[in-house]
């Protein structure tokens, strides 16, 4: 009898029809003798919708309050799906984030799971119920409603199979699998039957939307495997393993994009020890992801030093540097919300040469120019402007021969 862990997101829950078309879809597999953990996410726009409400008050909501407010709409969803199952005739409960000790630290809206209890949640299964658990949501040490953030409902679920060592996490969304790029770009994208957890964790670290990087980082460290699903069909998805050794025949499993960063250049900075600290130590304090960093040959004691950042924070990291400016006397900070990041990404580039030339030059030909470039053992990332994203994902897809046939 296996246990297995299930996540729907808001568009699979988006209404009472498809809330129940769910329902049926775990009945079904609880008929086969399996035990079924279900995780959900709130009803689509339901969090943008209570987001939108507390801004009705004030422009910037108390983060506890707040909190407060977002974890009702996964209240919604589990509690309908409870009722759903049960109108058909079988045994659920549905619990709270709390309820399912998903304890966490204290960083309200971007909380981390520290400890998951699963003394409640077996209770419940050795019962033969199904459980349904609110995603995106724990508690701190102080009995405080926390949230996880965007996507974290994909890290609750992988937590929760962790903590009880599912057989698997199923994550159903709207997509069938991960792509070699982003479809709506991409017509003769292809659908990869298996990815690695390093490789997953590039992809959605640099754009992709498929699964939330926390979650992927928590599936890795326990091995947990992650088959991501549709939740419209019963077409097979794809299986995120760790890696294998016919994995890395594959020099590049995927391009994707983000244009979802903001470039910031502090100008002419003293180069001395403790610089990049006095920089960097403000925006770390205020809970702000720095991503690429590059740092200019030192001319007569001075240089440049350009990163990148998340573009929701940008207008705050471009205030708090200005005042760091300020005081270790550099001459400027400038700033370009206009851009977009492309990867390359796969096992393969960690024994084959030439893959960044073949990027590059790819992308000279498209006479896209490169503002910024990163790399890593299995990626390399290049800034662009934002307007040229979709001609260089197209360009980048055919020139590395990642489509469909036709």
């Amino acid at each position: 009898m296996a246990l297995i862990v299930q996540k729907y997101g808001g568009t699979s829950v988006g209404s009472i029809e498809k809330i129940m078309a769910v329902a049926k879809k775990v009945i079904e597999l609880s008929k086969k003798g399996d035990r079924l953990l279900v995780v959900l996410s709130a009803m689509a726009g339901q969090t943008d919708a209570l987001i939108n409400l507390s801004r009705q008050i004030t422009e910037i909501p108390d983060p506890r309050e707040l909190d407060v407010l977002m974890s009702t709409g996964e209240q919604v969803s589990i509690s309908l799906f409870a009722l759903a199952v049960k109108s058909l005739g079988y045994n659920c409960c549905s619990l709270l984030g709390f309820q399912a000790s998903i304890c966490t630290d204290q960083t309200y809206g971007k909380a981390r799971i520290k400890q998951i209890y699963t003394d409640r949640i077996m209770e419940e299964l050795e019962k033969n119920s199904i459980v349904t658990i609110a995603g995106f949501q724990g508690i701190d040490e102080g009995k405080n409603i926390t949230t996880l953030g965007r996507g974290g409902s994909d890290t609750t679920a992988v937590a929760l199979a962790a903590a009880l060592k599912a057989d698997v996490c199923e994550i159903y969304t709207d997509v069938e699998g991960v792509y070699s790029a982003d479809p709506n770009l991409c017509a003769n994208a292809k659908k990869l039957d298996k990815i690695s957890y390093d490789e997953m964790l590039e992809f959605a670290s640099l754009g992709a939307k498929v699964l939330d990087v926390r979650s992927v980082e928590f599936a890795k460290k326990f091995n947990v495997p992650i088959h991501v699903r549709s939740s419209f069909t019963e077409n097979g998805g794809t299986m995120v393993v760790a890696e294998s050794k016919e994995m890395e025949k594959i020099l590049v499993s995927g391009v994707v994009s983000d244009k979802n960063e903001a470039r910031i250049t502090i100008l002419k900075i003293p180069d001395k020890p403790g610089i990049a600290f006095a920089i960097f130590d403000p925006i770390f304090r205020a809970n702000i992801v720095v991503d690429m960093i590059i740092q200019n040959t030192s001319a007569d004691g001075i240089t440049d030093l350009t990163f990148t950042v998340p573009k929701p924070d940008f207008q705050k990291t471009m205030g708090l540097v200005k005042d760091i400016a300020k005081k270790i006397g550099a001459s400027d900070v400038i700033g370009d919300e206009d851009i977009a990041k492309v990867s390359i990404i796969g096992l393969g580039m960690r024994n084959h040469a030439g893959i960044a030339y073949k990027m590059f030059q790819t992308l000279a030909k498209e006479n896209i120019n490169i503002s910024l470039i990163s790399t890593s053992e299995i990626k390399i990332s290049c800034i662009i402007k934002e307007k040229y994203t979709e001609l260089a994902i197209r360009a980048l897809h055919d020139s590395f021969g990642l489509g469909n046939e036709k």
